[in-house]
């Protein structure tokens, strides 16, 4: 057994770097169960799953009680490892299955132009996640998911996607040599659709919106035999996105912001970051957390919606627009565990105009040099709002998630034009 193992490695000594490097190398680890997320049912961790007996999502469960023995925040922070994996005692997979592309650590960059523009004398930061590969974050549960579908033999992975979740399980998958097949709504932006072709899926446009899609999905499952890894639908995105989490613990000393704003559809990441702060809230490593605000379009606003009329579930959107094509998600399946985690942090949902989106992108690249996309501006739109509405103060800490490269996404057209055989009016610069 894994801990028979590090009693013998730590015995006699105190835990140093060598001692947890080794640890962090073993082919183990720490899980315990996978669990539903509604009844509480336990799971066999060693077995394939997609949903749970009542059709909610599952949860993996470790013994963290060994985890609080033998690790300390600080041999964390020293190790040499990078990227989520840093965090693998956290994580469900071992070590010969993980399926990498280099991930990064992510950068915090603060809005400094910006803060003095709004008058905000608290602290404004944004978690860059474009520097991650496919420059999304969805490399971080895919590349979960992926990585368990090695360990567990599966061959065929299918997704719906709104574009960069198509991404980032064709590289993955590619990279896993694991046959993947993506379904697009049809009005997916090019480059998405283009850059999942490119690396290699199966690739399908589809007449509907993404939960339409979704199904396709579903219904093939016995004929084709390919994995459903949809939104939610199979327990290891969780755990990726949960890393942006830990990452954040990490990079503020383990004292976390006071809000975070995050751009929700499915909502894998809020779900996965607030069980996170569970986790290391019962390792005794942190000792407050964030409030939790999922922010939504107005032209798709399910979450919100039950939220504000205090529902555990949410009901299908109809007819679904936004251009921040990544939260136009009109039903989602962990819906009750986003607003259980708003419920549980006193944080909040709330929505935002696609004209808010788009000239908030245009205002802070043009005041910071950062071109978000349209639902990482979407969370600062949402900070203005909450300021305007007393649902945040002046003076906290906030940390917004910009969750894809803005170049993803279409942008405005230049059409200023010199001729260089004609005369140039300098007058007009």
């Amino acid at each position: 057994m894994l801990y028979v193992y590090i009693e013998k490695l730590l015995i006699g000594s105190n835990f140093n770097q060598d001692n947890y490097d080794q640890i962090m190398d073993l082919n183990q680890t720490f899980v315990s169960h996978l669990s539903c997320s509604l009844t509480g049912e336990k799971y066999d961790a060693s077995e394939i799953h997609n949903l749970s007996k009542v059709g909610k999502p599952l949860l993996v469960n470790y013994y963290l009680d060994q985890i609080k023995e033998r690790i300390t925040k600080p041999e964390i922070s020293q190790t040499n490892l990078n990227g989520l994996w840093k965090y693998s005692f956290l994580l469900p997979v071992e070590k010969e299955n993980r399926v990498s592309l280099n991930e990064v650590l992510t950068p915090l960059v603060t809005l400094n132009n910006v803060k003095k523009k709004i008058d905000f004398s608290g602290d404004l930061i944004v978690k860059d996640e474009s520097y991650l590969p496919t420059a999304s974050f969805k490399a971080r549960g895919l590349c979960l998911a992926v990585s368990m579908a090695k360990q567990l033999g599966i061959k065929h992975m299918a997704i719906p996607t709104n574009g960069n979740a198509g991404a980032a399980l064709a590289a993955y998958c590619a990279r896993a040599n694991i046959k993947c097949t993506v379904f697009c709504p049809e009005d997916t932006p090019e480059i998405n659709v283009r850059e999942i072709n490119a690396l290699g899926a199966d690739t399908y446009l589809v007449n509907g919106f993404i939960n339409e899609c979704g199904k396709i999905v579903f219904e093939g499952k016995e004929e084709t035999g390919w994995f459903d890894v949809s939104t939610l639908k199979e327990p290891y995105r969780i755990e990726g996105k949960k890393t942006m989490g830990l990452e954040l613990a990490e990079q503020f000393n383990w004292e976390l912001p006071d809000v975070i704003f995050y751009p929700t559809g499915g909502g894998t990441g809020l779900i996965g970051m607030w069980k996170a702060f569970n986790e290391l809230e019962e390792l005794g490593w942190i000792s407050k957390k964030p409030r939790m605000v999922a922010v939504q379009s107005d032209g798709c606003a399910p979450i919100y919606k039950a939220w504000k009329e205090n529902k555990e579930f949410a009901d299908l959107w109809e007819n679904p627009k936004t251009v921040a094509s990544g939260i136009r998600v009109p039903i989602a399946v962990g819906d009750f565990l986003i607003i259980r985690a708003l419920n549980e942090s006193n944080g909040f949902s709330i929505t935002v105009s696609d004209e808010e989106i788009l000239n908030d992108r245009d205002f802070i690249s043009k005041q910071d040099g950062l071109l978000m996309c349209p639902e990482g501006a979407a969370t600062f739109s949402a900070l203005k709002k909450s300021l305007k509405q007393g649902l945040v103060t002046n003076s906290e800490k906030v940390v917004l998630f910009n969750c894809a490269s803005g170049l993803k996404y279409p942008l405005s057209d230049v059409n200023s034009y010199i001729d260089k055989n004609k005369r140039v009016d300098y007058s007009k610069f």
